[in-house]
């Protein structure tokens, strides 16, 4: 997955930022780093459905909560967006929704999704996004519901438009926005 992530990296640098660009992203295509600067290459040239389409979507397809949604890449066939949603028939459900024309593409019911059941959280995904976008303008990736330190927090991807791409935690109880750090290698 990481291998195609990186060719659809280049290739998309190439179409919007010329040679000097792909020559940076390929650069990056196993260094041991995290591959949050290739998905965020992808998700600046992929698709014209912004998370906020992609999660309306995925509730008109399955009512309930997003607790994870991410730009991706997995089949080659063009960029998706790939939610959890904890439906309101209390199942987990994987939605991918194409990051084209937000058409959803697949809902499979998840009975091995162990996650924690979604409660304490009173920030929805959307207002999870929008704090963050306040705080650092730019395309989102990703957003995910977590709550690993025992404090849930949304972690939200976000291509910056200086360019670069940050991590922000964004309190899932008050929507404060913790922190925004460049998670750029190069």
């Amino acid at each position: 997955m990481q291998r195609n992530i990186a060719v659809i990296a280049v290739a998309a640098a190439v179409l919007i930022g010329g040679g000097a660009a792909a020559a940076a992203a390929f650069a990056d295509n196993g260094s041991g780093g995290d591959d949050s600067s290739r998905k965020d290459s992808v998700a600046v040239a992929g698709g014209s459905v912004t998370v906020d389409d992609a999660v309306a979507a995925a509730l008109k397809a399955v009512p309930g909560r997003v607790i994870e949604a991410e730009l991706d890449d997995d089949d080659g066939n063009g960029p998706v967006w790939e939610l959890d949603v904890y439906g309101s028939d209390k199942v987990w459900h994987d939605v991918k929704v194409d990051a084209d024309n937000a058409k959803v593409l697949s809902d499979r019911g998840d009975a091995d999704n162990r996650r924690p059941v979604p409660g304490s959280d009173r920030v929805s995904v959307i207002a999870a996004v929008d704090a963050a976008r306040g705080a650092e303008p730019g395309t989102v990736t990703s957003v995910d519901l977590d709550g690993d330190d025992g404090t849930l927090v949304w972690d939200v991807d976000i291509a910056g438009k200086d360019g670069r791409n940050h991590e922000l935690d964004v309190d899932a109880r008050t929507a404060d926005v913790s922190g925004s750090k460049d998670d750029d290698d190069n």
